[in-house]
């Protein structure tokens, strides 16, 4: 098996670090391919490219967008481009994008940065073993980058 992990010069903090960290403490016996490319709209082909070229099974892309309107804009444009690989390959692309007004400060932004690639590159990993392997986790309110919301149950 092979994770693609494709990220970008945008993200202000290296997000590649995390998720490699992530799949080394998971004693993940495949191998993994890196592909930074300059900003989030580059990643659907580089994601692409990492299924066609590189053979990967499944791809993590990293995106940190900005906080502007038009970084919104561009972060939608990157998901649907996303959205649009998954379908030419039936392949997943788990998108891990951790915008940067999601935090008060710097150092929230990194805790999130670092909560939401760890909890995705364990996602990869599952999602690599097959398709019920994350079905315990189904309905319980998981989150990446933040506090579980939590089940909600009918008492």
């Amino acid at each position: 098996m092979k994770i693609g992990i494709a990220d970008t010069m945008f993200s202000r903090i290296n997000m590649f670090a995390f998720a490699e960290q992530q799949l080394k403490e998971l004693n993940f016996s495949g191998d993994t391919e890196r592909y930074t490319v300059p900003g989030i709209k580059d990643l659907p082909v580089a994601c692409k490219i990492l299924f066609e070229k590189f053979n990967c099974d499944l791809v993590i892309a990293l995106g940190m967008p900005g906080k502007e309107k038009i970084d919104k804009t561009c972060s939608h444009e990157a998901s649907l481009g996303i959205q649009a690989v998954q379908l030419m390959t039936n392949k997943h692309i788990l998108e891990v994008f951790v915008h940067l007004d999601e935090a008060k400060n710097e150092k929230q932004l990194f805790e999130i940065s670092e909560n939401r690639t760890k909890k995705h590159a364990i996602n990869a990993v599952k999602l690599l073993e097959g398709k019920t392997a994350l079905s315990d986790l189904a309905g319980k309110g998981i989150r990446q980058g933040f506090s579980n919301a939590g089940e909600i149950k009918n008492e």
